[in-house]
């Protein structure tokens, strides 16, 4: 511990000092309005940008005018799917997002499928959205300079984990500027590109008109087709981060669904937008794909060729500069909404437990860590190739697109008997489904030889992984219910022992300053709490005179969802410790409770701790602890061994602490 103490300064000075969960307004301090959600969750999909509608041209092999409607159709796809994501929002308002969907209106097996999906999606977001930012600012450097962008890239990884665990406000304030740098600068793009060709508009049209005459008589009608739907499904990154509004909802102002709803508006709209119009723009400025630049890059610099002397210079700088900040800040989605995805399987029992822990700064911690590290892995391994890194990412993405349309599908076709706006709704989550499910086909098929069937193996291990988990949680759990017998039994001698005192009256124990005390830790009136009680009277009889119970409630991301989740666990825990007190009443004995809840267990027993013992100074602490017949690294990775921490603790202060091992 010398040494955690040791670090708490370095770790407060980087990350800041531990926040106070009782202040009634802290979940209003840590939300986010729908404008500051636009930055921090409707990057992800505006940034796309500055890939998707790359990818979709490149593909268009020397048809660029082809790209009207490849630009078409993905604009009225985002208006689609954006709205088919807001009937998820009003459904489920407390989030949860594509795993929350798919678990609740297909199956829980179907939930974890979606849930890894999304998991990871979205450690390739930060991983493609900080090499594509990477790629914008080495577009405009000198090309000597190329190998040290990887090493940008993990650079940028490393300071958006340590915003992250610093709290969600502090990741997405200083990034609000370049956000709204980026919207102006693509705006003046657009609206130049289509300005400066307006007085042709007669020239570009028939120009337009040949090329696509041409198109269709050298490729034929379905070759066309082909060569649209192909550059259509290409493009298929565009539609990433439109989920990231519903993953998110926890973390918004009230009124969480209006909150929500208002951010999807603002991020269909600026999406649909800026794609269309730069692919418009591609077409106008006949711009070609060159190596060691991005297509946008190029797009920028034919704009900015006639304006001569330095602003030209200047504005191209500045575009990149906000396109490679915003794809920065689109890499903030994964480090909000992953970490989430992580807790809400994690409090289902699909992964370890440990996940849902929020730390003094009230974030997932552990979770932030995860996708922080698997990014960089993952950078490291892509060499920061934003070409291979885009495959991997559409598929997983529209993996779980597919499956929340069809569980939305599923909902209102049950709900049609007594949802009075049931076909509406059927009909627009019913041409999301068609549309996602034939990008997931397409992208599959297409991009399966190029590394698409690695993102299936990689989720496929994963999805292996939760379900073996679960299933050993659900072994265990199985073993523990043996032991809620002794509660049973507890409450029969309880009533039997009230029986007898209404009978005849016997006077109520007393406390004994001077008598030994044994402090049991306990969570929860069950089994395993009486259990380490009953193997304190079975080693020591009845040493003891007086006994206290100790109980600590953990917030997790499970209750850190308002002032009244908080009320409703310390009200949880106050109640389960008089139980015991009651017990011990029944049966001759004294005892006292305390109690406390906080993010860490091992904190909150520190502070107890002075006030127990300045009551009780003759005092033996104890805990019961989980010990497995065959216990494995698993074991170890996926229980709570916090009671050796409060051990070491306790000794170091010089109070003795005995661990009571329970079999399983």
């Amino acid at each position: 511990m010398a040494v955690n103490k040791a670090f708490r300064p370095v770790k407060r000075f980087f990350l800041g000092g531990a926040r106070d969960f009782r202040e009634r307004n802290i979940f209003h301090q840590l939300a986010l309005s729908a404008f500051l959600a636009w930055v921090g969750l409707g990057s992800d999909g505006l940034s796309s940008s500055c890939y998707g509608p790359a990818e979709a041209f490149k593909a268009l092999q020397g048809h660029p005018t082809l790209g009207i409607f490849v630009a078409i159709g993905t604009g009225i796809t985002i208006l689609i799917i954006a709205a088919s994501y807001s009937h998820i929002i009003e459904l489920f308002p407390h989030g949860g997002g594509g795993y929350l969907v798919a678990s609740k209106l297909l199956s829980p097996e179907m939930g974890v499928i979606s849930g890894s999906a999304l998991l990871i999606d979205y450690i390739l977001t930060i991983t493609i959205s900080i090499a594509s930012g990477a790629d914008a600012i080495f577009s405009f450097l000198p090309i000597s300079l190329i190998d040290y962008k990887i090493w940008f890239a993990v650079f940028g990884v490393g300071l958006l984990l340590l915003l992250n665990l610093r709290g969600i406000k502090e990741a997405v304030m200083p990034l609000v500027p370049v956000f709204l740098l980026f919207v102006a600068t693509h705006l003046i793009v657009i609206i130049y590109a289509v300005i400066t060709h307006f007085a042709n508009f007669g020239i570009v049209y028939h120009e337009t008109g040949r090329e696509l005459t041409s198109s269709f008589n050298t490729l034929g009608v379905f070759g066309v087709l082909f060569l649209v739907l192909k550059a259509y499904s290409l493009g298929a990154g565009t539609f990433t981060g439109i989920e990231a509004v519903s993953n998110g909802l926890p973390v918004l102002r009230d009124p969480k669904v209006e909150t929500a709803k208002k951010t999807m508006k603002y991020m269909a709209i600026s999406l649909s937008l800026t794609v269309m119009g730069l692919m418009l723009a591609y077409i106008l400025f006949d711009v070609r794909d060159t190596p060691g630049k991005t297509m946008n890059a190029i797009l920028f610099e034919g704009i900015t060729s006639s304006w001569g002397g330095y602003s030209g210079v200047a504005f191209v700088w500045v575009t990149l500069f906000s396109e490679a900040v915003l794809l920065f800040i689109a890499a903030q989605t994964g480090f909000l909404d992953g970490p989430r995805v992580l807790a809400n399987m994690a409090l289902d029992k699909w992964l370890p437990t440990r996940f849902a822990m929020l730390s003094d700064r009230l974030v997932t911690e552990k979770g932030i860590l995860v996708m922080g590290f698997a990014s960089l892995i993952m950078m490291l391994a892509s060499h920061g190739s934003v070409d291979f890194l885009i495959v991997l990412y559409s598929i997983n993405v529209f993996i779980t697109f597919t499956l929340s349309q069809l569980g939305m599908v599923k909902h209102w076709w049950e709900k049609r008997n007594t949802e009075k706006r049931w076909l509406r709704k059927l009909m627009i989550n019913g041409i999301g489904l068609t549309l996602t499910t034939f990008i997931l086909i397409s992208v599959l098929i297409l991009k399966f030889n190029e590394g698409g069937w690695m993102t299936i193996l990689i989720t496929g291990l994963l999805v292996m992984g939760a379900f073996y988990i679960k299933n050993h949680y659900n072994k265990t759990e199985h073993i523990l219910k043996r032991l809620d017998v002794i509660v049973e039994a507890a409450v029969l001698s309880g009533s039997d022992v009230h029986d007898r005192e209404s009978d005849q009256s016997s006077p109520a124990p007393m406390y004994d300053p001077k008598g030994k005390t044994a402090a049991i830790l306990v969570n929860g009136f069950n089994g395993l709490g009486l259990h380490t009680l009953f193997s304190v009277f079975r080693l020591f009889g009845n040493n003891y005179k007086n006994y206290v119970f100790v109980e600590i409630g953990s917030i997790d991301a499970g209750n850190f969802k308002g002032a009244d989740e908080i009320d409703n666990l310390g009200s949880f825990v106050r109640n389960e410790t008089s139980k015991y007190m009651d017990y011990m009443k029944d049966h001759g004995h004294y005892a006292d409770a305390y109690f406390s809840i906080g993010t860490d267990v091992v904190d909150e027993v520190n502070k107890l701790v002075p006030v127990i013992t300045e009551k009780f100074p003759d005092i033996v602490f104890f805990g019961g602890q989980l010990v497995f017949s065959r216990e494995s690294l698993m074991d170890r990775w996926l229980h709570n061994y916090t009671v050796f921490a409060i051990q070491q603790n306790l000794y170091l202060h010089g109070i003795p602490f005995i661990i009571l091992p329970i079999k399983v």
